[in-house]
């Protein structure tokens, strides 16, 4: 297999939380696959602020696509 590199880091001025409506800054990186489209080493990225980390995360765990999540800073660090 080769080494699928994650979408790219979007860049500063997107950085904002991935939640509908939600316009606050992003602090946290959910790295995510739909394993029934995706290769294994493809991951997506939604962003979170700490109020709707949780949830965003819960709703991709449930339907088996939450990888890791990891702080905004580390988001260039591999999965």
């Amino acid at each position: 297999m080769t080494d699928v590199p994650p979408d790219p880091a979007p860049d500063d001025a997107e950085q904002q939380c991935s939640a509908k409506g939600c316009r606050d800054a992003a602090v946290w990186a959910l790295r995510w696959n739909n394993p029934k489209i995706h290769t294994p080493e493809r991951r997506k990225i939604w962003l979170a602020c700490d109020a709707h980390r949780e949830h965003l995360s819960t709703f991709l765990d449930r339907r088996g696509f939450l990888r890791d999540v990891v702080p905004l800073s580390e988001l260039d660090e591999p999965a």
